[in-house]
Parts: C-alpha cells; structure tokens; sequence
C-alpha cells in the first residue's frame, strides 16, 4: 500500500467520508500517474471524471496535502531522475516528461533536488562507475 493510499484510508476511517469523492481524486491520481508526460491541466483533469476544476482542485488537496498540479510535477522529476540516471540527455528528459521548457524544467529540478539535471546526472554516472569498479 502507498504512502497515499494509507493518507486516504485513515482519513477515511477517522471521519464521515464521501466514497465518491475519494474514488474521482484516486481515479485523478492514477490519471495523472500514467499520462504525466502528457499537457495536463485542471480542465482536462475535471473533464476526466466530469467535476468541477474547482471542487477537484479542493478535494485533491485536502485528501492529498499537495495540488494536482504540484503533484504531477513531482511525479515528472520523479519520473526525470529515473530518465537521467538510464543516460538519457538533459533536454530528452525534459521533453519526455512533459515540460516544454528546458529553463522551467531545470530550475523546477533544481528546486526538488537540490541540483541541476546535468549535475545529478554525473554524480550518478559517477556512482555507478565508482559500484562497478567494487
């Protein structure tokens, strides 16, 4: 079970819930989940299971904690780290993910990280060099 999926059942079970509601921000998280690298936004969230952009955008971050928006980009430098660990380059990463911007990509990476995609790179290129030679 997932950090989330935890979140959800003890909210669930500690107060009068709404099943439907918990079932449309689920299904928005699976949504977003598989189709992170698509242009995702609130209305084409809303429109996946017919609810309001706004009340979504409530619901998400009260069972959540986070925005639908700040979870996918979480869920893209998630997915990003993964891209640049396999080799794959800077502006790859960046446009395989979903952003369309190499600066808002790299200062948004940079932000989560800590570091700039191709600083993260090297120090993994050079862990895994550092393993192998182990």
């Amino acid at each position: 079970m997932t950090f989330y999926q935890e979140k959800i059942n003890h909210i669930k079970a500690s107060c009068y819930s709404n099943d439907q509601q918990i079932q449309t921000i689920i299904e928005t998280r699976q949504f977003i989940d598989t189709n992170f690298e698509k242009d995702l936004n609130l209305n084409v969230l809303s429109d996946v299971n017919s609810t309001s952009k706004y009340h979504l955008h409530r619901l998400f971050k009260r069972y959540y904690g986070l925005t639908p928006r700040q979870y996918l980009i979480d869920k893209r430098i998630e997915q990003s780290k993964k891209n640049l660990k396999k080799g794959m380059s800077v502006t790859e990463t960046c446009f395989a993910v979903g952003f369309e911007s190499l600066g808002s990509f790299s200062k948004l990476f940079k932000t989560k990280t800590g570091k700039s995609p191709s600083q993260f790179q090297k120090e993994q290129v050079s862990r895994s060099e550092l393993d192998t030679n182990f």
